[in-house]
């Protein structure tokens, strides 16, 4: 964890201070030492990937809880209503993020909103508990939302109020058509479409039926501060109520609770399930580095798709110290010019149109040449391997443990090339990186989750990581059980 906390100190994204939860409370995802989480799902809004259950049985409208992990791959307002659904029910059941604040809807004119909190923080895993009472005497006390444990006390109504009358009836659990993972809007209110859908991942949803619960019935701080998921099969659901541990890759729907409230998947397949989750985060590309050109994220933040520039760049969410580290990436688009390899934190020099801030970076393109760049290029070398084809597999090794840090790229687990780092990034912290040129690409696999197709399914010694081939002795998938203890 020395390494994690470090990288989130040195990495210059130009945020303001109040805008992540306070690192105190975040989840990073670290050893846990006894309850772990095994799945999680991811979702893509431009896929259309989500979950419903068309004709629920009302339950309790006024006593409640949600509780949910999220890992957010897409910020902003990138949908066309301007707002990233996580789940609804009705026309007026939602929870959402807009402007990456965190919403509520309890029913129609009555919305609370977080607005002193943006979540803008990748490379973590984030809890939220949604507890409505309306029995309570006190308004305030009828809808309580918090964050990793911590309630949030800063409430913007958004043109709405906490419940005004005691015992009144919300827009959840009742017969109308339920989601995760977008909201049922349209015509008929029975359906959802893409201007409203989630891009990132979920874990551990629960909905209780019957009992506003604290946060306390679904996790924990640990001796350092740190909030972190506990077992809640345990836990009384409700008839209504229903747990998603998405853990059964056939039935990623499926009801846990016991109630059998089985959700139906739409455009979501076995290869939706992921290992990245609250227990154990892996890295994928973040959103927040800022360059000049950014290509739009995609499939959890493993797609660097093509935007409309060229020398569109991509910075990991996990930096690297020390440790022998392993990832995989398949060429996607016209073989040419697309770049992969590794990066140092972005620098405050501009190199033409390489970026609004530049790092020092060593990369090659499957054409078989490899760059350097330290400030200007300073190398560059063709031939150096048979040139890959979309069909290959590219697996990557960096070293930072030895006295000559070194990188070696793999083909279909053929050794092709070494190279040391070069000075100026021997004994920084290095993220992995690439750059597009058009619609040249890589589709990354870091290991929790990848839509590059796995036919063999090898992790690496500590079983983490889902990868084509098996990593080299003695190196591990970029995650933080890893981590913690080689980095």
């Amino acid at each position: 964890m020395a390494l994690y906390g470090k990288k989130l100190a040195e990495v210059k994204i130009w945020l303001k201070p109040n805008m992540e939860t306070l690192q105190r409370t975040a989840n990073r995802g670290s050893v846990s030492t006894g309850f772990d989480i095994t799945n999680s799902v991811k979702l893509e809004t431009t896929n259309n990937e989500w979950f419903y259950r068309a004709s629920p049985t009302a339950g309790n409208r006024r006593t409640f809880t949600f509780s949910f992990w999220i890992k957010r791959s897409t910020l902003g307002n990138p949908t066309a209503s301007g707002t990233m659904y996580v789940a609804g029910q009705g026309q007026h059941g939602r929870m959402y993020f807009t402007s990456d604040y965190f919403g509520f809807r309890f029913d129609d004119g009555h919305d609370t909103r977080d607005i002193t909190t943006l979540h803008r923080d990748p490379s973590a895993w984030l809890h939220v508990v949604v507890a409505v009472d309306t029995n309570q005497s006190s308004s305030s006390d009828r809808v309580k939302i918090y964050f990793n444990g911590v309630q949030t006390t800063t409430i913007d109504f958004d043109g709405g109020s906490y419940p005004d009358i005691q015992d009144q009836s919300s827009g959840w659990f009742t017969t109308n058509y339920l989601t995760i993972g977008t909201a049922p809007f349209g015509g008929s209110y029975n359906v959802g479409d893409g201007d409203y859908d989630m891009s990132g991942y979920l874990a551990q949803f629960c909905a209780i039926d019957g009992s506003q619960l604290a946060p306390t019935s679904f996790g924990e701080f640990d001796s350092s501060g740190i909030w972190k998921p506990i077992d809640v099969s345990g836990l009384t659901f409700g008839s209504q109520g229903y747990f998603l541990d998405f853990a059964d890759a056939s039935d990623l729907g499926d009801d846990e609770s016991g109630n059998g409230n089985d959700f139906t998947e739409n455009n979501i397949a076995a290869a939706d399930q992921s290992t990245d989750t609250p227990t154990n985060n892996f890295c994928i590309w973040n959103p927040l580095w800022e360059y000049l050109y950014m290509p739009v994220l995609k499939e959890g933040a493993t797609v660097a798709a093509y935007d409309n520039s060229t020398d569109e760049n991509a910075k990991g969410s996990i930096g690297l110290t020390n440790g022998k580290w392993y990832w995989e990436a398949k060429p996607s688009g016209t073989i040419g010019s697309q770049f992969i390899g590794i990066a140092t934190a972005n620098t405050a020099y501009t190199i033409g149109g390489q970026g609004l801030t530049q790092n020092y970076n060593m990369t090659i393109e499957p054409q078989g040449r490899y760059y350097s760049y330290s400030g200007s290029l300073s190398e560059s070398s063709a031939g150096q391997f048979t040139a890959l084809t979309t069909s290959d597999t590219l697996g990557i090794a960096l070293d930072m443990d030895s006295s000559t840090q070194t990188i070696k790229y793999y083909a279909n687990g053929s050794l092709i090339l070494t190279r040391n780092l070069i000075s100026d990034m021997q004994g920084k912290t290095v993220f992995p990186f690439l750059q597009n040129y058009e619609s040249r690409t890589f589709n990354i696999n870091f290991g929790g989750y990848t839509i590059n197709t796995i036919s063999s399914a090898a992790s690496d010694a500590n079983d983490y990581g889902t990868f084509e081939h098996a990593p080299p002795s003695g190196y591990y998938a970029i995650c933080t059980k890893n981590l913690a203890e080689y980095g």
